[in-house]
């Protein structure tokens, strides 16, 4: 079947009143996770994973990836408007956002946010359906070695790419891929690392791991916080002045291909992009001086960065099964959850699922686009819910849908236990990102380790003596000695600092 038959294909499967609803459901939840400062579209997809047990897997990553790419949008509104990013990727827009709306011109700044945001989405998306099926194709001729390889490249660029220390990142690599072997050895059976509980005979529950990392730990640090928040500014009118479209779009078509670069690098975050955006639009400007004063490129560039980039992020993800950020690998999670697996042959075995879920994307981004043009002061005020109203009902939601995946109490002290881990590792910075992306790579790096090795003469050499898994192995060499070398500086020129106090 051609592109555009499979595309169709998609859009016949979207368009039923069932995925409708959960897309609807998803990117208004998404929405919902990028107002509120403080919680974040990792932690509003561990915390909603248990509610897609029961659903059909197209259904459930549907409303899951609406959560991902809606939280995108939703952090702009409380950026331009009250100066607060409602999540990381959107901390750039309130230089420029927050400064037009004290001019009087949150309705422009938000304007082009949600026309950039949707013009990247949507790009992103179709470079999903176009690059998809032909990655995945040249992917079919991966063997493990070359699976292996590439997966430890992935996580070593995670882990260096992630945090501010790279043994703070290695250290909560290492610990991820120790809890990825409790249970059963794949290869023998034997057991492993279940100090006498028999609970853990079947391993770590993804799902339990990750809210507790990542829900309950934001509870933990958050609930402290008494966020006395300004009153959204008033919004007139969505569109910018008719000299400012040109300068806008240019930004706009900058920041797409910027976000969609970084999208496809593992470890690389929506942040970054928003970063590279900003930096390219005040550098290519006549005058850079406007910038920080209420420049609406550097409001429209970052915007249609993050949501490009979350588009794009999911190219690795379906093409190879490789989760590209944290997000991205809380939805890896789910698809194992039900029973699918992501990588070269998912376009092949399960091609409905996957043009359901690309076309998806497609109409969610079109309701993202109403949701903010006209409805943007109505989400402003769900960023003023107190906290001590929040964060209780975040906690009874994570404990009744962990409960639900098994309906064991284990799990919920282990939710509970990470919860507190996670606390710690946030208060330390030690990235739980990276833990939650070695726990769910470890099962698949072992199990092509094992099935290498199997096939192997010479026992390790095979990951070098084949020409792809050789190059990989050679840049997962590359990677780790850059890392060092540059953590090795960043600590001389922090002594030297010292030094000079």
């Amino acid at each position: 079947m051609d592109l555009f038959g499979s595309l169709m294909g998609g859009f016949e499967t979207a368009f039923t009143l069932s995925n409708l609803l959960y897309c609807l459901i998803g990117v208004s939840i998404g929405m919902f996770v990028g107002v509120l400062p403080g919680l974040g579209p990792v932690a509003g997809t561990a915390i909603l994973i248990p509610i897609t047990f029961g659903m059909e897997p197209v259904t459930a990553i549907i409303m899951l990836s609406g959560i991902f790419y809606g939280a995108m949008y939703g952090g702009t509104i409380t950026s331009v408007l009250i100066n607060t990013p409602g999540e990381s990727a959107s901390v750039i827009t309130c230089i420029d956002g927050y400064q037009m709306a004290k001019q009087g011109r949150a309705g422009a700044a938000l304007g082009v946010a949600a026309i950039g945001s949707f013009i990247g989405g949507v790009v992103a998306i179709l470079s999903l359906a176009l690059v998809g099926p032909m990655l995945a194709k040249y992917a079919l001729k991966f063997g493990p070695p070359e699976f292996f390889s590439l997966m430890l490249f992935g996580l070593l660029l995670l882990v260096a790419l992630m945090g501010k220390s790279v043994v703070k990142g290695l250290i909560s690599a290492v610990v991820g891929l120790l809890l990825s072997l409790v249970g059963m050895d794949p290869g023998s059976g034997a057991e492993r690392f279940l100090f006498g509980q028999i609970e853990l005979i079947e391993g770590i529950e993804f799902v339990v791991l990750a809210m507790g990392l990542f829900g309950i730990s934001e509870i933990l640090l958050n609930a402290g916080d008494d966020m006395k928040l300004d009153k959204p500014a008033k919004i007139n009118g969505l569109f910018p002045a008719r000299h400012e479209w040109k300068p806008t779009l240019k930004s706009i078509g900058r920041g797409t291909v910027i976000g969609m670069l970084v999208g496809l690098i593992p470890g690389a975050s929506a942040s970054i992009s928003s970063l590279m955006s900003y930096s390219m639009e005040k550098k290519l400007a006549k005058d850079p001086d406007r910038f920080g004063k209420g420049a609406i490129e550097g409001v429209a560039g970052p915007e249609t960065a993050n949501n490009a980039y979350s588009g794009a992020a999911l190219i690795p993800l379906f093409t190879l099964g490789i989760p590209s950020s944290p997000t991205v690998a809380v939805i890896l999670g789910a698809f194992i959850m039900h029973g699918l697996t992501p990588g070269p042959t998912l376009f092949q075995t399960n091609p409905d699922f996957v043009w359901a879920v690309i076309a998806s994307m497609f109409i969610g981004n079109a309701i993202l686009l109403f949701m903010n043009l006209p409805m943007a002061g109505l989400w402003a005020k769900v960023a003023l819910v107190p906290y001590k109203l929040l964060f209780p009902l975040i906690l009874i939601v994570s404990l009744v849908g962990v409960y639900s995946v098994n309906r064991s109490l284990w799990d919920v002290g282990l939710m509970i236990f990470f919860g507190v881990v996670g606390y710690f590792m946030k208060k330390f910075e030690f990235p739980s990102a990276a833990l939650i992306l070695s726990f769910i790579l470890g099962s698949q790096i072992e199990f092509s380790l094992i099935q290498s090795l199997a096939s192997s003469d010479n026992g390790m050499m095979i990951f070098f003596e084949r020409p792809i898994s050789g190059t990989l192995m050679g840049m997962c060499g590359l990677v780790l000695v850059l890392s060092i070398v540059s953590a090795v500086k960043k600590k001389r020129s922090v002594l030297a600092e010292d030094a000079e106090m």
